[in-house]
């Protein structure tokens, strides 16, 4: 729903409600496009590198240098893939994993074979993107902000459990991570599941949830750095398993084990100590048993939970599905094995003896083996009397199970087989089957002999229970009916939500609320502080937190580790900020509409849930963020730092870089000015679609205010708030009268900045009486963009790094005049107020917002927009000819000028209005 600041009305008519639903549609249609357009050319570029890339692969120095390539890499610590050495080992353990020594072979001969003699080999495009050289943003200082522990004071956010987990191994993945999942919501909780392997989503997960569990997960280096990262969160993570598969001594006492060829022996040994590593790292854990539980506590774990495996919904609706089997064959009974893998041969020896003797005795006895199991040559001679039945699904599994007489569990007794659960038992008794089990641990916690089921331990045992289950199918009957009692009880879902859930995880609890709580959204965000609006965003954040508002923030990163992409959540002064790192090769179109970030910026709303958002910079997040706001029915402002939302070029200069003058948009125009644009016309459906739905919109000029209202905004929509900035800590240090007249340029080599011009003007000077400070803001990304040897001057010229916030008083020192020569009409001129607040004359265009606090003659000199070199000469020549005028200057007109304060006042009003709209709409 929306409305309109200034408005009276509080609720829109259905057919507004209507018509904001149909703008909304046609912007995800635009949208649409747009992306199938980007999809279409980047496929382009895509078969295009492929083509040129295999004609270098296929060439004869390509096949003959191959070796040469090989053994560089080798003597660099490298693997032809381009890893380290030392992560061989852990990468053969990770591919064993997913497919075995298929898995290991085929990454051999994608790393040996050439890539065009191979089919479903890895994407050109891929090796291009691995082998970008890494972005100047990567540079940037203070990245330390994204590994600092997250300050304790960071912004609670909405409950929400991250599970990590092995998800491969389907029944584990059933009782361990689906039904958690279950239960978690059950109790409230929002929660997200992800497979270990998917490690930048899961990075991406840890920055949003409030607990944190790895389950069934090995301490691979990408896994431990997953782990690293939730300790920096404060999350106090949890490392969850249904199996002793963490301790080395007792797990070589399972026989099963020994069955197995010495070489996955040796694999599940390997395996043994990556997950304890990753156990110890997390440092809590989660057990299905007591037993297990107690087993990590004495492997080194403080404080360990138990949640048993139990029943879920789906279990529950098979079984109720399932026709009754009344047992009355009187030509068979059956019993069933249930053998998930094929390490459960010395497991099913403890029952083997007494079930042979039984089916000797009892004819009518026949055995089922559902899954993999080696079964003894004994059992041949019963012929037709022994079934197998391979790869069943979960509801077949259950199924055959309910048209048995009797199901068994059998164990061998160690540690490891007391560690593990009762689920056989809890299956069988949901289908109505009488059991025979070993007396392991979690048997025992729920079973009575004679009562629920039967527990057998010697041979004898075994062979009376199945003769007294085959021949009395009453009491059959009886021991099923009182186990369905007892696990419904125990196991159903409610029943484990309550007593063993709210147990371990309490119910979830919303942060409380008692501030306005405005989430903010601009491209960069210190410690990445380029550009006014990325400034201007910072010191509005930090302000609004001094005045007790909760400031959220979403922005872009760089890339830190090609291992572990995803978000990175730190707080800097105060404010939580999500990072995202924008997708690599975005161009116009991502830089509009960028779904993955969208998605990004989707989660961090929901866990941060503000009253409001406040975007500045969205170039690069992309504007569907906004249509996430209007689905989610969260007002967002829009402060437009400058032409983007109008303009494809966002300053509206053209590509020969001059203004283009317009006032009102001409598509058509635009259309001439980028004649392979043919994105154009949706790129104004999305753009206008996003400013009409914003509950206000701030300018921070009158002259750009005025551009906005030319191109359709209503008058009332759209309001000015000056920025702020800086003002001088100190009094200036004084000029020594006589010296030569100093110029500053603080614009980079950006021509929308006017440095052409400038080049030129300075070069065109006759006369040597003046000096000129250039601030190459690339230099403190570890390379230059202004070099002196370009330049041919007369006078001198310095270059300089980038200053900071704290070193605006020291550079402006360094200067009497500043050149702010723009080549478009600015939104507002940061540096040209920290040089008036600074006693500095100013040189700019005009008009625009840049020239809105410099008074032609009197602080300052006007210029017309015209992107002529001579005349800045002319201006510059004039100031030469009156460099005394600038001993002692002191700017009339400083009290004028916007502050900082005074912005955020303002800022703080436009909020909290917005938000309390809000409220009254929620609340109607």
């Amino acid at each position: 729903m929306t409305v309109h600041p200034g408005s009276n009305v509080t609720l829109l008519p259905e057919a507004a409600e209507e018509d904001s639903r149909r703008v909304l549609l046609e912007s995800y249609r635009s949208s649409a496009r747009l992306n199938g357009m980007r999809a279409e050319g980047l496929q382009i570029e895509n078969t295009h590198l492929r083509e040129q890339m295999a004609l270098v692969q296929s060439s004869l120095s390509w096949r003959v240098t191959a070796p040469l390539r090989l053994i560089r890499g080798l003597t660099l610590g490298r693997l032809p893939s381009g890893r380290s050495l030392k992560d061989l080992p852990d990468r053969v353990l990770e591919l064993w994993g997913k497919g075995g020594a298929s898995a290991l072979g085929n990454a051999l001969v994608r790393q040996v074979l050439p890539r065009s003699g191979r089919k479903n080999g890895r994407k050109v495009s891929d090796s291009l993107t691995s082998a970008k050289k890494a972005s100047p943003d990567e540079a940037v200082s203070g990245l330390s902000v994204y590994s600092d522990p997250l300050d304790k004071t960071a912004t609670a956010l909405a409950p929400k459990v991250l599970i990590i987990a092995e998800v491969s191994l389907r029944q584990c993945a059933k009782y361990r991570v689906w039904q958690k999942r279950d239960l978690l919501e059950r109790l409230g909780w929002s929660v997200q599941v992800v497979d270990w392997r998917d490690i930048g989503v899961a990075m991406s997960g840890l920055q949003l949830c409030t607990r944190v569990i790895f389950y069934r997960v090995p301490g691979f280096e990408t896994v431990m750095k997953l782990v690293a990262e939730a300790h920096r969160l404060r999350l106090e993570p949890w490392w969850e398993v249904d199996d002793l598969i963490f301790d080395a001594e007792e797990y070589l006492q399972n026989g099963n084990i020994s069955s197995l060829p010495q070489a996955e022996q040796d694999l599940l040994m390997s395996g043994v100590t990556l997950f304890r590593r990753c156990m110890l790292a997390c440092g809590r854990g989660i057990a299905s048993t007591p037993a297990l539980a107690q087993a990590m506590l004495d492997a080194g774990l403080t404080d360990v939970s138990v949640l048993e495996n139990a029943l879920d919904h789906e279990t529950i609706e098979i079984a109720a599905s399932l026709p009754t089997h009344e047992g009355t064959d009187i030509e068979r009974v059956w019993v069933s094995y249930g053998s998930g893998t094929n390490t459960h041969d010395e497991d099913f020896r403890q029952a083997q003896a007494g079930l042979i003797a039984a089916m000797e005795d009892e004819p009518r006895l026949c055995l089922r083996v559902i899954g993999q199991l080696k079964l003894s040559g004994d059992f041949d001679k019963f012929g037709d009397r022994v079934e197998r039945l391979i790869e069943l699904s979960y509801r077949d599994y259950l199924g055959v199970l309910s048209r048995t007489d009797i199901a068994i569990a059998p164990l061998e007794p160690t540690l490891f087989n007391d560690c593990k659960s009762n689920i056989k038992f809890l299956e069988a008794a949901v289908v109505q089957v009488a059991s025979v089990c070993s007396p392991r641990s979690a048997f025992l916690s729920v079973m009575r002999h004679g009562e629920n089921g039967l527990l057998a331990v010697t041979d004898d045992d075994w062979k009376q229970s199945f003769l007294t289950l085959a021949r009395d199918i009453p009491l059959r009957r009886r021991l099923a009916a009182q186990a369905l009692q007892d696990v419904m009880e125990r196991y159903a879902p409610d029943a484990m939500a309550v007593t063993q859930g709210q147990a371990v995880f309490g119910m979830p609890v919303m942060p409380d609320r008692h501030a306005l709580r405005v989430l903010m959204a601009n491209v960069y965000y210190a410690p990445r502080s380029f550009g006014g609006a990325t400034i201007v965003a910072e010191e509005l954040a930090e302000r609004l937190t001094q005045r007790g508002v909760e400031v959220g923030v979403m922005t872009s990163r760089p890339r830190l580790d090609e291992n572990l992409s995803g978000s990175i959540r730190y707080v800097i002064n105060g404010t939580d900020v999500l990072s995202a790192v924008i997708p690599e090769g975005t161009d116009l179109i991502g830089a509009l509409d960028n779904p993955q970030m969208a998605e990004v910026f989707a989660d961090w709303l929901d866990a941060y849930q503000p009253d409001v958002v406040h975007v500045h910079a969205a170039q690069g997040l992309g504007t569907a963020m906004l249509r996430v706001c209007q689905e989610r029915g969260v007002p967002y402002v829009l402060t437009l730092h400058d032409a983007w939302w109008l303009c494809d070029r966002q300053f509206m200069v053209r590509e020969d870089g001059h203004y283009c003058f317009q006032t009102r948009i001409d598509q058509q125009v635009c259309q001439m000015c980028q004649p392979h644009a043919r994105h154009l016309r949706d790129r104004v459906t999305i753009m206008h679609q996003a400013l009409a739905e914003a509950a206000l919109l701030i300018s921070p000029s009158e002259a750009h205010r005025q551009l906005y209202l030319a191109n359709g905004v209503e008058p009332e929509r759209i309001v000015v708030n000056r920025n702020g900035f800086r003002w001088p800590e100190r009094s200036r240090r004084q000029r020594i009268p006589g010296s030569r007249l100093r110029f500053g340029f603080v614009g980079g080599t950006e021509a929308v900045k006017g440095y052409p011009q400038l080049k030129k003007c300075m070069e065109s000077l006759e006369r040597s009486d003046w000096e000129l400070v250039l601030v190459d803001n690339k230099i403190n990304l570890g390379f230059r963009s202004i070099h002196a040897e370009d330049w041919s001057v007369k006078g001198d010229l310095k270059i300089v790094p980038a200053f900071t916030q704290a070193g605006l008083d020291d550079f402006y020192d360094q200067i009497d005049v500043l050149l702010f020569p723009s080549q478009w009409k600015e939104s507002y001129g940061l540096t040209v107020r920290e040089a008036l607040a600074r006693d500095v004359w100013v040189v700019t265009t005009a008009p625009g917002g840049q020239s809105e606090d410099v008074v032609d003659g009197i602080n300052g000199t006007h210029l017309p927009l015209d992107g002529r070199p001579e005349t800045l000469a002319a201006a510059v020549e004039a100031l030469l000819n009156q460099a005394e005028k600038f001993d002692g200057y002191v700017n009339p007109f400083k009290g004028d000028l916007a502050t900082y304060e005074a912005q955020t006042e303002e800022v703080l009003g436009f909020l909290e209005r917005v938000a309390k709209r809000k409220t009254k709409l929620v609340t109607h």
